[in-house]
């Protein structure tokens, strides 16, 4: 075959992918009308030679030959791999990879996505082996508690599947490559851009719903997709006090002078430097711990090691400290004082929960009132109270910062009061901490 004539058949597959491609637009436009923004703004080319289908997180890049014979072994697979690709963007699969383990994340995407198209259950992306697909995701469901990709991801981390299994769910599920999704700076371009997109979405699956398709598992992966994912440790800043630390203040310190002094009078500088330099740092705080029968001991562990780990770094811990670790059910059931770093890797090694009973805030609170008033605390500027959020909060404000720190979100738990802050860590967030 001359050159020319392989030029012309190379275009001539691409002209058929092209078309293959098209129709699969067409169908999803046609037949889901709260996802037509997300289509036209995902970007999906073909390129000869790769041998797989690519999504790099911003867009979907075909093998035009593997998506024609995927097409004459069922007319589905084009259809079915252009919204898996979508709704992967869509849920913001492409930007958390970053406290990902991949092998686990990729696997549990994809499965949710999979999960999502039955569950939408359009005809013109079924495909032969569904059937066996809808088995496996029952019985995963109950064990992961639900098929977002965030719970499938905690469920293998936590029992791991073996390799037969990880076979099992990348034949069923797996459509496209996910290779460039670690690379940042090739994704944050797009990252605001799928993300107010999927908002939009969201709002639009309020009329979707009443349409014959099934919206749940849309619904909430989009959940999960737009919720915000906090920064533990810009948030654990924002509790610091105001203190001096024993430093030169070299932004306030003129160079020009204190040399000038020294060359022209000897050891007679002009200016000296000063002592001391106001910065933010940790010194008065609480740390209250939610001890009960809800509240696991590990976890538990894990958020205080992470808390001291921000704590300790040099800029944001004074030598000296005040910290004091509570614990309390329904009444306080011990207070440890933190004064030295010593204290806390004392308390993380020896330290036993206590407690698990019922739960009442307000105990903390008013206990800690009490240290205020006896004047424990030169400047008392946060509370943190680490619970699942089962229980009675006080009524009045108290004249600190407080924040509530849930492991995970449950619409069903208590609403906090307007004056306390809500944070939601997830369980990535403490990894590696236990």
């Amino acid at each position: 075959m001359t050159a020319q004539e392989n030029a012309d058949r190379e275009q001539k597959i691409r002209q058929v992918a092209d078309k293959i491609l098209q129709l699969a637009y067409d169908g999803l436009l046609i037949n889901m009308r709260f996802l037509d923004v997300a289509l036209s703004r995902l970007p999906v080319t073909c390129r000869a030679g790769m041998g797989a289908h690519v999504f790099d997180g911003a867009g979907l890049t075909c093998d035009p030959l593997l998506l024609i014979r995927q097409y004459e072994k069922e007319t589905a697979l084009p259809a079915r791999l252009y919204l898996h690709t979508l709704l992967h963007a869509v849920f913001y699969h492409g930007f958390q990879t970053d406290r990902m383990k991949p092998e686990y994340w990729d696997m549990a995407t994809d499965i949710a996505v999979e999960a999502t198209i039955l569950d939408i259950d359009l005809h013109m992306t079924a495909l032969e082996e569904d059937e066996e697909l809808k088995n496996r995701l029952m019985l995963l469901k109950k064990q992961a508690g639900g098929l977002t990709a965030e719970k499938i991801y905690r469920h293998f981390r936590v029992e791991e599947p073996s390799t037969k299994a990880a076979a099992e769910w990348k034949r069923l599920c797996k459509r496209d490559e996910h290779i460039y999704w670690e690379k940042k700076e090739e994704l944050e371009l797009s990252q605001a851009q799928w993300r107010k997109i999927s908002e939009r979405i969201r709002a639009d699956l309020k009329s979707f719903s009443r349409d014959k398709n099934n919206a749940e598992s849309v619904t909430e992966n989009l959940e999960e997709a737009v919720r915000e994912h906090y920064d533990y440790t810009a948030f654990l800043k924002r509790f610091m006090a105001m203190g001096e630390a024993m430093r030169v203040n070299d932004e306030e310190f003129d160079h020009i002078f204190y040399t000038y002094g020294l060359s022209t009078y000897g050891n007679m500088p002009l200016v000296e430097p000063l002592e001391y330099q106001e910065s933010h740092k940790i010194k008065d705080f609480v740390i209250a711990i939610d001890t009960s029968a809800s509240c696991r001991g590990a976890t538990v562990q894990a958020f205080l090691k992470k808390t001291y780990n921000i704590m300790q770094e040099s800029e944001n811990f004074f030598s000296k400290i005040n910290v004091h670790i509570i614990q309390c059910d329904s009444q306080v059931q011990q207070d440890v004082k933190i004064t030295e770093r010593k204290d806390f890797d004392a308390f993380l090694k020896n330290g036993k929960l206590t407690g698990f009973g019922s739960t009442d805030f307000r105990p903390v609170f008013e206990y800690v009132d009490e240290l205020v008033r006896a004047g424990e605390f030169e400047d008392l500027k946060g509370l943190l109270y680490f619970t699942d959020g089962y229980g009675i909060y006080p009524e009045q404000m108290p004249s600190y910062e407080a924040a509530f720190i849930f492991l995970k979100e449950d619409d069903s738990a208590p609403k906090v009061p307007p004056w306390a802050i809500r944070i939601v860590l997830n369980e990535e967030e403490l990894e590696g901490e236990e």
